[in-house]
């Protein structure tokens, strides 16, 4: 196998594909790329058996071939190579010989015999998803994605195909994202699937907004085609939680709020936050509402902001960073907090279909 290509364009593709790779695997098959040149392109794909990504770049192909090169070492050399034409060849025994300039590398490969291919999509149930709107919905709501590995389920973003809408829904059980959209779809394709947070960080990586994805699901399996990409992903096995019965129906206080400045806010006062005692309080008064810190021995902060309110007067705490994440994954100008009492818990809108239910904390005054 030889080829030629330029700096710039390997660059970006290994790095398309490299965040798969773990340093912890015990096959060493898993820490390479298979690379296949072939009809004047390199097709390189990358796999942790739960999560492959295949992507591909044109380059000059002197020799057909296939090889599986330590992706993250290939990488690092290329991104170092002092000249923008790389030439590489790879012999029998899978050795690379990386020429640019004055500068020789050579590393050893393994077989591609030995990598293990990607899974089909023959009967899969597929949907056609606006790049933007997929991208801003996964921006809404991953943030949300549970880390508590002893809860595997709500290690991922629940995903709905029912009545003509896509749901996507993430929560950690002290707070819940929820996006919904209008998506056509026959309805022999509904289903409902939770899709790994490593397959949504892969995925809000490869989308460009402007691109349509092809997204394919089998019982185990899901696939996204994106912009000349493929990213391929177990999905989690076992029942989400009723989500619909944390979502407060009955609230009775609305605040409206400029979303940039409340963000500001709570920002700036919860530097006096600390991990033993991490709230903050929200006091409400006719359209003003008061953001306070206080805690034993650091000390106190409280800003007050002008809102759109005229309900009664109370106050609410909440974890300063679970009220601030929507805050920075949002792009509206204006936010609605709706709420019931201090106990209950508080939702975040907009003039949109997104939804964010956060537990507020007990704190003493």
């Amino acid at each position: 196998m030889k080829f030629k290509i330029s700096k710039q364009a390997f660059t970006d593709a290994l790095s398309q594909v490299q965040h798969v790779v773990t340093n912890r695997t015990t096959l060493p098959i898993l820490s390479n790329v298979l690379i296949e040149a072939q009809g004047g392109k390199l097709n390189l794909t990358t796999t942790d058996l739960d999560v492959g990504v295949q992507g591909s770049v044109e380059a000059e192909i002197e020799k057909e071939g296939s090889t599986t090169l330590p992706v993250k070492r290939l990488a690092s050399i290329v991104r170092e190579l002092p000249a923008e034409e790389i030439e590489i060849s790879v012999d029998a025994k899978n050795h690379a010989s990386i020429k640019c300039g004055p500068s020789f590398f050579k590393i050893i490969g393994l077989g591609e015999d030995e990598f293990p291919p990607l899974p089909t999509f023959d009967d899969a149930k597929e949907f056609k998803i606006s790049g933007d709107v997929l991208l801003d919905a996964l921006k809404k709501t991953s943030y949300a994605i549970s880390t508590d590995e002893t809860r595997y389920v709500l290690n991922g973003i629940f995903a709905s195909f029912k009545e003509g809408k896509m749901s996507l829904v993430a929560t950690d059980g002290r707070r819940l994202a929820m996006v919904e959209n209008d998506l056509e779809f026959p309805a022999s394709n509904e289903c409902e699937v939770i899709i790994p947070s490593k397959a949504v960080n892969e995925l809000q990586r490869l989308i460009k907004s402007e691109d349509e994805v092809l997204m394919s699901l089998t019982d185990s399996q899901v696939a996204f085609e994106v912009g000349g990409s493929l990213l391929v992903s177990k999905l989690i096995e076992g029942n989400y939680p009723n989500y619909r019965q944390v979502i407060p129906s009955n609230t009775t206080e609305r605040v409206q709020m400029s979303r940039e400045g409340f963000l500001e806010t709570v920002r700036r006062v919860s530097i006096l936050a600390t991990d033993k005692s991490n709230s903050v309080k929200l006091a409400f008064g006719e359209n003003t509402v008061d953001v306070m810190s206080n805690t034993q021995d650091v000390g106190e902060a409280k800003e007050q902001i002008d809102v759109n309110y005229s309900g009664k007067e109370f106050a609410i705490a909440f974890n300063p960073e679970f009220l601030m994440a929507p805050l920075k994954n949002l792009s509206e100008e204006n936010i609605y907090l709706d709420m019931i009492d201090e106990m209950s818990p508080g939702v975040v809108r907009i003039d949109g279909s997104f939804l964010y239910v956060i537990m507020p904390m007990r704190v003493t005054n």
